[in-house]
């Protein structure tokens, strides 16, 4: 019982540690003051959109597209200045690579008249996208009600943090970094602040929790180092994306290097929260099934697990890095690019790079947290061991 009491309190005061160091590097960063306004070259800053509803579509006989028809739509103004009011707007499919329809919701921008311009006739407003909120937030609403039928007390718990997950990154993360805060201890600090109220909400504070808050936090540390290194190494700048590109010729004073890096341990968090909830929990239900099983026992037989489990994870990692990638990669397959040179871009090579970061780390935490497990279940009770692992089950 000694035995046990000590190791507990070794892993406890870990967690305390990184507890105190997180709250320390969150007040130290949080964000003050009023947020800085970006300043953009005129033209590239993002324009502000007006809810509009396409009340009627008018075909009409025309020279100016392949088929002949062109369309006029007239939208009347759900919101902004001019709220209420109707517009004519050409809606030929070759005009624009929107194809709405009667009925449809869209956003538009106001465009000023030319400089002395008296033509009536010029449309003050251009259709520039479709109105998704509805449909987002229905699908939101399912994706919650889906896990509550499913998971009941548990997956309330872990929606409620995942909502702690996504205020510490709109309310922490996202300003602090435009408040010119270093983007990967802004990470860093808010990685450990998700991981630290997520678990614990979803798992409790037992010994299974213990084991994976610290095995998350060391992976972590790896891929922060994984992260530096590779970004450096492959002379990564952070601004092959549009936007990035966008930002840094409009504000210098943004490290998007440190937040390419940022990204990536933000990006690789949730993956090694998973695996190692589940690494932790294979130990303690071994341990409690068998009381005899030693550290070297356990280890080698939840390593087994974890093995297949990485397999399934990467895979899944990599997928979705590619899918997220996939207009780039097709791109650059339809050109007369060849595949080195398209792999040596760093559009792509960032993509890359995040991948094999996230890989590593994950990797990484099987074994890490399969010996923090291992040493702290041969010490815990195998009634308490067997209720944490049924924890995870349920």
């Amino acid at each position: 019982m000694r035995s046990a009491l000590r190791t507990r309190q070794v892993y406890g005061a870990l967690i305390a540690a990184i507890a105190v160091g997180t709250v320390i590097g969150m007040v130290a960063l949080w964000p003050r003051g009023e947020a800085p306004r970006l300043e953009f070259i005129e033209g590239t800053a993002p324009s502000e959109t007006f809810s509009a509803e396409v009340a009627q579509i008018t075909p009409y006989t025309c020279s100016l597209v392949p088929d002949g028809e062109c369309r006029e739509a007239i939208l009347r103004l759900n919101s902004g200045p001019d709220d209420g009011q109707s517009f004519e707007v050409d809606a030929s499919f070759g005009a624009s690579a929107l194809e709405y329809e009667a009925g449809d919701s869209v956003r538009v921008i106001r465009i000023p008249p030319p400089s002395g311009s008296t033509d009536a006739n010029v449309a003050p407003y251009a259709v520039v996208d479709f109105e998704r909120k509805p449909q987002l937030l229905w699908l939101v609403l399912a994706f919650a009600a889906l896990v509550i039928v499913f998971a009941r007390v548990r997956g309330f718990l872990s929606l409620l943090g995942l909502g702690i997950s996504l205020a510490i990154v709109l309310l922490f993360v996202v300003p602090a970094i435009l408040r010119d805060s270093p983007p990967l201890a802004v990470a860093l600090v808010g990685s450990m602040a998700v991981m630290l109220t997520t678990i614990p909400l979803a798992h409790g504070l037992g010994p299974k929790s213990l084991a994976a808050i610290a095995g998350t936090a060391f992976s972590l540390l790896i891929v922060v180092a994984l992260a530096i290194l590779l970004t450096d190494t492959a002379h990564l700048t952070g601004v092959a994306s549009e936007e990035a590109a966008t930002l840094a010729a409009n504000n210098e004073a943004i490290s998007f290097q440190g937040l390419l890096i940022a990204g990536m341990v933000i990006g690789s968090l949730g993956v090694l929260d998973d695996v190692t909830i589940s690494q932790s929990s294979t130990v303690m239900a071994l341990r409690g099934a068998n009381p005899e099983l030693g550290f070297g026992e356990l280890f080698r037989r939840a390593i087994q697990v974890g093995r297949d489990h990485v397999s399934a994870t990467v895979n899944t990692l990599v997928l979705a890095y590619v899918g997220s990638s996939l207009t780039v990669l097709l791109v650059f397959a339809s050109g007369e690019l060849g595949l080195l040179e398209a792999v040596n871009l760093e559009v792509i090579a960032a993509v890359i790079v995040a991948t094999l970061v996230g890989s590593i780390g994950l990797i990484c935490a099987v074994p890490i947290t399969t010996a923090l497990a291992a040493l702290l279940a041969e010490d815990v009770p195998a009634d308490e061991l067997l209720a944490a692992a049924d924890d995870h089950a349920h």
